[in-house]
């Protein structure tokens, strides 16, 4: 099925097809029609299948560009994904020649710069639920034209912890109110929370993607102390253009960056220590290449497309073969290929074997020698 035939408007398709994008993934494919009829839905997919598009294709379709008022508010839990969601809003409205105005609002701003920036009267706002409620109370965001609410990491949003917040901010908006959910992980909380929020929405899942068949998943043993130096090694030994490597604590993180910048490879840190400004930063050197080495938690990464990633490390094994999985989409993306290498100790690998049963993947044992990778037999 091609994007027209999916009933997408002609020049949000050509958009598409200016990045590169030329067939609707399943959970697209899903939400589409029931999206853009206005109906409540929770999107559930894997990461990796376009679940940002497959939202904003069908509710774009529902903006009015000629009303300067707010009609879309995205919610989103980090400030870099609500970053990553605006710019996908901006790319696609630029490349369809839609005079749809975006504009993001995040905690860690000059609040009135924010302020400011709201009589541009955007059509589209995406941010962080603490901000946008902050807006909408001092009266400077208008929530009464507002027609959607997504939703994205409603498994996050959705949490305990968050809840009580995201209630407060729909109950400034108004009541009929299209709710989209959006989430890679199915969580029996959220699912309830959203049932409560929104009954009767429609629950769209699409079933769990096979491993990306375009990843190469290779595991080395070694000690604990070594995996610094490891990686190192590694990076040479592959010439890896873009490394995401995953780690488990920010102070990890800010010890083995600091150790490769000390032997001049350029490196990135996006964990929970970091302040907004130097996550930023972080991405925005990623991103561009100057540094080849993004040292990243997975709460920091979390549904972050960041393309051309070439190599994915596990510097710290990930217990769960679903975590394993989520980490390694973040190779092998647009019909790339990638390879995801972990670092094993010897108490460690019997996880290897579990994500082989988890996942029917093949994990070749590899080790380094005269600063070559090598399988072993």
């Amino acid at each position: 099925m091609t994007f027209q035939e999916l009933g997408v408007a002609d020049d949000l398709a050509a958009a598409l097809t200016k990045q590169a994008i030329t067939e609707p993934t399943p959970i697209q494919s899903a939400a589409f029609a029931p999206l853009r009829e206005g109906r409540s839905a929770y999107l559930n997919a894997e990461t990796g299948t376009g679940k940002t598009l497959a939202y904003l294709l069908p509710l774009f379709e529902r903006l009015d560009a000629q009303e300067p008022a707010a009609q879309l508010a995205v919610v989103a839990p980090t400030h870099e994904l609500a970053l990553q969601i605006q710019r996908q809003c901006c790319t696609l409205a630029q490349n369809a020649g839609r005079p749809l105005r975006t504009l993001l609002l995040v905690g860690g701003t000059p609040l009135d710069r924010q302020i400011e920036k709201l009589k541009t009267k955007p059509q589209i706002v995406v941010g962080t639920s603490g901000r946008l409620r902050e807006l909408i109370a001092l009266r400077k965001l208008k929530a009464h034209r507002l027609a959607c609410v997504v939703l994205d990491e409603a498994d996050r949003l959705l949490a305990a912890e968050s809840e009580p917040e995201i209630r407060e901010l729909l109950r400034m908006a108004p009541r009929e109110l299209q709710l989209v959910f959006v989430s890679a992980t199915a969580q029996a909380e959220s699912d309830a929370a959203a049932a409560a929020l929104a009954p009767g929405h429609l629950m769209l899942r699409t079933a769990a993607a096979p491993v990306n068949a375009a990843i190469e998943h290779l595991g080395l043993v070694c000690e604990e102390r070594d995996k610094p130096d490891i990686l190192r090694s590694l990076f040479h030994a592959l010439k890896a253009e873009r490394m995401l490597v995953f780690v488990h604590r920010a102070t990890t993180a800010e010890a083995v960056a600091a150790k490769l910048a000390y032997h001049r490879v350029a490196v990135a840190r996006l964990d929970g220590a970091s302040d907004k400004r130097e996550r930023q930063q972080a991405m925005e050197a990623f991103r561009s290449g100057r540094a080849h080495v993004m040292l990243a938690s997975d709460v920091a990464a979390r549904g972050l497309d960041i393309p051309g990633v070439t190599h994915v490390v596990n510097l710290d094994v990930p217990t769960l073969s679903k975590a394993y999985l989520h980490r390694v989409g973040r190779t092998a993306r647009a019909g790339a290929s990638g390879v995801a290498i972990t670092l094993f100790t010897e108490n460690e690998t019997p996880l290897a074997r579990r994500y082989e049963r988890d996942l029917g993947i093949v994990l070749h044992r590899v080790r380094l020698r005269g600063g070559r990778l090598l399988r072993d037999a």
